[in-house]
Formats: structure tokens, sequence, C-alpha cells
């Protein structure tokens, strides 16, 4: 359980949504006292991943097997094109 004052309400909305968005409930503080409850609309449910669907899906991309040679080969480019040739 979590706590917010009314000040922290106005400068730190994005971490209460973060945390409502967690399924976490969080109480409201005015003047030392708990004055009420702020509970999210519906419940968070951990998606479940089927491996099997995910690994079709991969290979119907059909994307291209790299070699680690390769993968540094696009990598040096990339830096390269990025930050000049400085590198070393």
């Amino acid at each position: 359980m979590q706590y917010i004052t009314f000040t922290q309400l106005r400068t730190k909305s994005n971490k209460l949504a973060k945390s409502l968005e967690k399924g976490e409930e969080v109480k409201l503080i005015r003047r030392s006292e708990v004055i009420g409850r702020v509970i999210p609309e519906k419940e968070t449910k951990e998606k479940i991943i089927d491996a099997k669907k995910l690994e079709a899906k991969i290979q119907k991309l059909d994307l291209p097997r790299l070699t680690l040679k390769e993968i540094d080969r696009r990598y040096r480019a990339a830096m390269m094109k990025k930050h000049g040739q400085g590198l070393s």
C-alpha cells in the first residue's frame, strides 16, 4: 500500500498513474489523515506467452541468419555512420 499527499498528487501524477497501471492501491492523505483510496479501474493480468506460437511467428518473419562476424560488421558500419572515423 502506498500513500500520496495532495501536493504529491499535483506534482507527481505520473508516478501515481504508473502505480495504478501496475494494479496498486494508493491511499490519499490530507493533513496527516487518510481521507480516501485511489483504486485502479481494472485488474491487471499478466500475459501468458505460448512459446510455440511465438517461435512460429518468428519463423514466419523469415529473418536472415547472421554470424557474429556479420553482426560486428553491421555494428561497426552503423557506428562509423553515426560517429565518424574517430572510432578505433
